[in-house]
């Protein structure tokens, strides 16, 4: 089933022209829980993988966190989003890729006390001619994991916390418009704050909870900061980067959930809020994740340099 924002309920350029020059393009990527193949766009589920290439694993140093891995060792690497072109053609894909993949380190890193994301861009045909796609075990035996018909499981390793295990949920991409929120420059957030603060007095409807920035897990936009922003800059050029994609812990918040909960998922009776936990964690909280709190990780690259070096920042409600 698609998943439809609600229109915005307020003209925001007409209002606020001011933010016009700021608006970007993004596409929120509704995970829900379900069974996604290996050739599907998905959030947690198993992905392609070149047969002729180990599975990647963690041997970093982690802090001493309630979230520590158990025990020292490579510690096997976690899909987190498989993205094709054909999908979300909005993601900048390399040239001769079309497949992006986003796996993690499911224990605590420095900075930020967050799994450590890596990024690898592909060509989905690297498969084809292969026998398959392998995973590694977390044990390093290794497992065979055919492209077109494995169900076998993404790994899960022991010890890791439910909390940065991504239950596999497939995905519904809707495009959305994103406005600033954090990233407004100071001088335009001064001249409009009467006018935002009158809007809501008379509307009950905020520019910063329900008009800016889309919630949720998103390519491009604007990353959904819970505190001052902190954009990366190039190591290569010097340059601040690009916003890639966020990985947020929830569909929407407390009071976002007016303009950012989709159509679809709207109570027939009353709110979101008088469902039960199960079912309205079930919508506002699909993959399970919980990152510092009710924060998000985000994800950078430059588009400038020919190697697209990427970076992570996080934050925490």
């Amino acid at each position: 089933m698609a998943r439809t924002t609600p229109p915005r309920p307020v003209a925001v350029e007409a209002l606020f022209p001011q933010v016009a020059a700021y608006r970007r393009d993004a596409v929120r990527l509704h995970p829900r829980h379900g069974v996604p193949g290996p050739r599907d766009s998905s959030l947690g589920g198993p992905v392609l993988w070149p047969s002729s290439e180990p599975w990647p694993h963690c041997d970093d140093d982690h802090p001493r966190t309630a979230f520590a891995p158990p025990q020292n060792g490579a510690i096997p690497m976690v899909p987190v989003l498989q993205l094709f072109a054909a999908d979300v053609p909005e993601l900048p894909f390399p040239p001769g890729t079309d497949v992006l993949h986003v796996l993690w380190c499911p224990f605590d890193h420095e900075p930020g006390y967050v799994p450590r994301p890596v990024l690898y861009w592909r060509d989905s045909f690297e498969c084809d001619s292969a026998d398959g796609s392998m995973y590694d075990s977390m044990y390093g035996s290794g497992y065979d994991f055919v492209c077109e018909d494995s169900t076998a499981a993404p790994p899960r390793p022991d010890g890791a916390a439910d909390d940065y295990l991504p239950n596999p949920c497939v995905l519904h991409p809707e495009r959305v418009t994103d406005y600033p929120n954090w990233d407004l420059p100071d001088e335009i957030a001064d001249a409009l704050e009467e006018r935002f603060d009158r809007l809501e007095e008379e509307t009950g409807w905020s520019y910063w909870s329900h008009l800016s920035v889309s919630e949720g897990i998103k390519v491009g936009g604007y990353p959904t900061w819970t505190q001052e922003p902190v954009w990366p800059n190039c190591p290569d050029c010097g340059r601040r980067m690009d916003h890639l994609l966020t990985i947020n812990s929830r569909e929407f918040n407390g009071e976002s959930w007016r303009t950012w909960l989709p159509l679809e998922d709207t109570p027939a009776t009353g709110t979101i809020w008088d469902l039960p936990y199960e079912e309205r964690k079930r919508i506002q909280c699909p993959p399970g994740l919980t990152l510092g709190d009710m924060g998000g990780i985000y994800l950078f690259d430059c588009r400038r340099c020919p190697d697209r070096p990427n970076a992570y920042r996080s934050d925490c409600s």
